[in-house]
């Protein structure tokens, strides 16, 4: 089943992408949710005519997403966190603690835009993770957790 995606959906496409899909996901879930539609001839016509008109647009978000990755990956994060008697870290380093101390560094990110790329942080050390700032622009976070 093709449809057209209506937002940015993980792991499957970005806004105003055609995928195909199971019909049972994309009729039970994607459409009555407001994520997707049909890709019907005279939809497929509409989408290409609105992204026509909206490349200029396109071209501004994705130079505003570049400036971002560039200040991501010049910034340095420090997770403080507290470390038991064996060395490890009382819970995990979340996505939500790397948006929190972005944000103290001015730059506002939303946490599910942000993949840690290892399992389970438990430990002290250098890390990275990958920022999903636009459909052709990811950023490396470089971020160390310390003792605090």
């Amino acid at each position: 089943m093709e449809i057209i995606l209506k937002d940015d959906i993980t792991g499957l496409g970005y806004k105003n992408d055609i995928v195909n899909v199971k019909p049972g996901y994309g009729r039970n879930y994607l459409i009555p949710e407001g994520l997707a539609t049909l890709a019907t001839p005279s939809a497929k016509k509409v989408l290409t005519e609105n992204l026509k008109q909206a490349a200029h647009k396109a071209a501004k978000i994705k130079g505003d997403a570049e400036a971002k990755a560039s200040k991501i990956q010049d910034a340095t994060i420090e997770i403080v966190a507290r470390i038991s008697e064996a060395g490890k870290i009382f819970g995990a380093v979340t996505t939500i603690q790397l948006a929190e101390a972005l944000q103290k560094q001015g730059i506002d990110i939303d946490r599910r835009k942000i993949v840690i790329d290892q399992k389970d942080i438990k430990f002290l050390g250098d890390f990275t993770a990958t920022v999903d700032l636009h459909r052709e622009v990811k950023a490396v976070l470089k971020f160390k957790v310390v003792e605090g």
